[in-house]
Formats: C-alpha cells, sequence, structure tokens
C-alpha cells in the first residue's frame, strides 16, 4: 500500500482497520512460528534422558539442525514463491504444513524419525516468516515500518515464552511428547481465521494484473482505489528504467544495484540467527550444567524471550526516528556485551538481567534488519529479499546447536558457549557499516512521481 493511502497530513503514519488485522494474524502466525521452534530447546533436556535413544549432546544438536536445514529451504524456495504465487496463500500452506509435521513429532519413536518430522517442520517454518513479513510491511506505513516489524517479531519471543511456560508445566506431567501435539493448534485456530479474513497484497495483484481482484480487495477494506494504483512500484509497472527493471526478483537482488547491500544482508541475518538459536537451543541445557534446577533453567529461557518482546518494542519506536543503521549498530553490541556477561559468576538476579538484555539484542536485531531489507528493496522483490536473507540465515541458525553442542560433549568450560555467540554480534556491528545508501534514496523530496511510488518513497535515516 502507499503511504498516502495510509498516512494524513505531513505522512504521519496511520493505522486503519487493514493493517490491523494483517498485523494480527501474520503476529499470531509467528506467535506459532516462535513456539514450534523454542519447544525443541525447552525438550532437549528430556530428549537426553529419553532412556530408549541415547542422545548425546552432539546428537542432540545435530537433530536441531535437521529442522534449521528445513527452514533454510523452505525460506528460500517460499520466500521466492511467493512473489510468484501470492503472499495470502503460500502463508496459509506454510502454516497449515508445520503444524501437522510438529503434531507428528510427538509419534515420532526413534531419534531418526523425530528428525524427519523435524525437518519437514523446518519447510513450512522457513515460509512463515518471509512471507508474513512481506505482507504486514506492504500494509504498514513506511514511516512506522520498524514498529510494525517489531510488533509482529514480538510474536517469536512470545511464542518462545508461552513454550518456557509450557514446558514448565507440562513436560513433568504429560511429558516431551504433548509440546509438540500442542503445536496443532495452529491448524485448528488459525488457519480458518486466515482462509477467511486474510487479504491479498494489493501491489502484489496490480504487479501481476490482476487488477479486478485487487479493486474488489480494495473496496473489501475501504482501501481508495485511487490509491491502489500508487501501491504499484514503478519497477514494477514497466520493463524499463534501471538496472533491476525487468529482472527476475532473484536476478534484482544480485544484480550491480543491490549485490553489495545484500551479500551484508545475507551474512547479517546469519550472525543473528546464530545468537537466536544458540540461546532457544542450548540455553537452558547450559544453565542446568551450571548447576541450576531445571525449572531455573527454562526460567533464563523465558527471560530472554521476555526481554526481546519487552526492549525490541521500545527501541523501535527510536528506530523510526533515527534510522536503521545506528540502532542495529547499538542492538548487535549489546547482544554481544550481554553474552560475555553471562560467562561470569555474577548473582543470579544480575543473569537474569544479561540474559534479558541478550533477548534485546539477538532478536532486536533480526527485528531491525529485516525492517531495514522491506524498506531497501522495491515491494515487487521484497518477498524474496526477506526469504533469501531469512534463508541464508538459517546456515547460522544451522551451525549454532550441533557446534554449541560439540563444545558441552567436549567438557570444555561453559564459558566457551559463550564466547562463540558473543563473536557474532561484535562482527554483525561492523557489518552494518557497509551497506550502501539504497539506489533512489538520494534522489530530491520533489521527484518524479514515478520514483514517489516506490516503497521508499519517504527514504529513512540512515
Amino acid at each position: 500500500m502507499h503511504e498516502e493511502s495510509r498516512g494524513g497530513s505531513g505522512g504521519k503514519a496511520t493505522w486503519p482497520p487493514v493493517t490491523l488485522l494483517v498485523l494480527a494474524i501474520c503476529g499470531i502466525a509467528i506467535v506459532a512460528d516462535g513456539y514450534d521452534v523454542v519447544i525443541y530447546g525447552a525438550v532437549i533436556p528430556s530428549l537426553l534422558h529419553e532412556h530408549r535413544w541415547d542422545l548425546t549432546p552432539a546428537g542432540a544438536g545435530l537433530i536441531g539442525s535437521f529442522a534449521l536445514i528445513g527452514m533454510l529451504i523452505g525460506a528460500t524456495t517460499v520466500g521466492t514463491l511467493t512473489d510468484i504465487l501470492g503472499r495470502r496463500r503460500m502463508l496459509i500452506s506454510c502454516l497449515a504444513w508445520f503444524s501437522v509435521m510438529t503434531g507428528l513429532c510427538a509419534t515420532a519413536t526413534s531419534p531418526e524419525v523425530f528428525g524427519i518430522f523435524r525437518f519437514l517442520a523446518g519447510l513450512g517454518l522457513g515460509g512463515v516468516l518471509p512471507t508474513a513479513s512481506a505482507l504486514s510491511g506492504e500494509y504498514s506505513h513506511p514511516k512506522a515500518r520498524n514498529l510494525v516489524f517489531a510488533i509482529i517479531f514480538s510474536g517469536f519471543p512470545v511464542g518462545g515464552i508461552i513454550a518456557a511456560f509450557t514446558g514448565m508445566f507440562v513436560i513433568p506431567r504429560f511429558g516431551w511428547q504433548a509440546m509438540f501435539l500442542l503445536g496443532l493448534v495452529p491448524l485448528v485456530l488459525i488457519v480458518p481465521v486466515a482462509l477467511k479474513f486474510l487479504p491479498e497484497s494489493i501491489a502484489f495483484l496490480q504487479a501481476k494484473g490482476r487488477h479486478a481482484e485487487a479493486e474488489k480487495t480494495a473496496r473489501r477494506w475501504n482501501i481508495p482505489v485511487g490509491d491502489t494504483q500508487k501501491a504499484v512500484p514503478a519497477s514494477a509497472q514497466a520493463p524499463t528504467g534501471t538496472d533491476s527493471d525487468g529482472m527476475s526478483p532473484v536476478k534484482a537482488l544480485l544484480s550491480r544495484n543491490y549485490i553489495l547491500a545484500t551479500l551484508c544482508f545475507l551474512v547479517m541475518s546469519c550472525l543473528c540467527l546464530f545468537m537466536i538459536y544458540g540461546y532457544n537451543t542450548w540455553l537452558p541445557e547450559i544453565m542446568r550444567r551450571a548447576g541450576y534446577s531445571s525449572g531455573s533453567a527454562l526460567g533464563f529461557l523465558l527471560m530472554f524471550n521476555l526481554g526481546a518482546v519487552v526492549g525490541q518494542l521500545l527501541i523501535s519506536l527510536a528506530a523510526d526516528r533515527l534510522g536503521s543503521k545506528p540502532i542495529i549498530v547499538t542492538t548487535y553490541l549489546l547482544a554481544g556485551v550481554a553474552v560475555i556477561l553471562l560467562s561470569l559468576r555474577l548473582p543470579t538476579a544480575v543473569l537474569y538481567a544479561a540474559v534479558a538484555l541478550g533477548g534485546v539484542g539477538a532478536m532486536g536485531t533480526q527485528t531491525f534488519v529485516l525492517a531495514y531489507v522491506s524498506k531497501y528493496y522495491p515491494v515487487r522483490m521484497g518477498a524474496t529479499a526477506m526469504g533469501w536473507a531469512l534463508g541464508f540465515g538459517r546456515i547460522g541458525s544451522m551451525l549454532a546447536p550441533p557446534l554449541l553442542g560439540l563444545i558441552i560433549g567436549a567438557g570444555v568450560a561453559l564459558q566457551w558457549n559463550f564466547y562463540a555467540l558473543a563473536v557474532p554480534g561484535i562482527l554483525g556491528a561492523a557489518l552494518i557499516g557497509l551497506v550502501p545508501q539504497a539506489p533512489g534514496d538520494g534522489a530530491p523530496v520533489a521527484a518524479s512521481r514515478a520514483d514517489e511510488t516506490t516503497v521508499r518513497s519517504l527514504p529513512e535515516p540512515t
């Protein structure tokens, strides 16, 4: 949607009902995504003591990577298919798929079968984030994009909080299998609502020449038809102009205009997800080995996700005013410092605070990187850019569980696990400075009308 259809005078961001509806559905979908990812960290202590499986920490880390391999494949393929088939269809399909596969994990009778179901669930999980991100971004005002992404991506740590709380009460009473049976909830509750109410991206429909559907969607949600015409970026309307026009979304990502930024975003996402999955997969076990009870160890996981929810919502307000780059540098460094604090012998209250700061830094960074990606590229390649950033980032998420599992299994000091999580934060803070200004952002405010129809019509400060 073009910003003028969502802003008042002076370009102020507004929140029409359709924006709130899309944010609600996409946010709840990401809550389910977060729950599904974090439950593996919550059940690892139980799996390690499953007498029929004889799992080692290294083996558990390897199984943890199976879902992440599926998520890599899902993010890159579904993200690209989303720009071809549509946001709505792909989001609903991914939700249904990963919900069913997660439920089937409860029926696994061996580590091998369990790993297969986790891999299959990962295919759907990988597609939820880029699809929900693209749809939410297109139904939000550019001036509130960081806040919008903070809201919907708060769903991921909220899902983690639910998983941690659920694990504390469900696992001791009903076993780890019950955690995966609860993964069927999205199939029952979210998918039917999305089928009935979730709108397709008007920009996508216009770009594909499906003008009748675009007008029908605009009428249903009381969006002026004249504004929907502006929703399609100039680059999607005609195959002439800059180097990236007329290319497929994947080729455009790697074109001369975008190649450096694309590479930076891919690596930054990889570093973020290494930290996030390192925390969510191994933090309970690391703290248990440090002498805390199972309940207290899950409490650290809870605090990590709780800190992420509160912190990134607060920081997003500053991000929409100061720009993405300074905020991303700050959150990267915050993640690194917090992990170093966890390696020290500090009072428990201080450790809980450090874990909360780690959640703000790690998850907040990922949120703001993706918000930056959504504003950096034109709408016609937005879902592909998001999918590739998240897909490449899965390399980091795949490396974190087995690498930390090997460190734990090797019997070295626990501090080395935290040092391994601190380095990505420092590297990411340096890497963000290499992202160049987005093509067209340097144009004068009174540019041509075609320039005003891109998703970056009000350039954010960088």
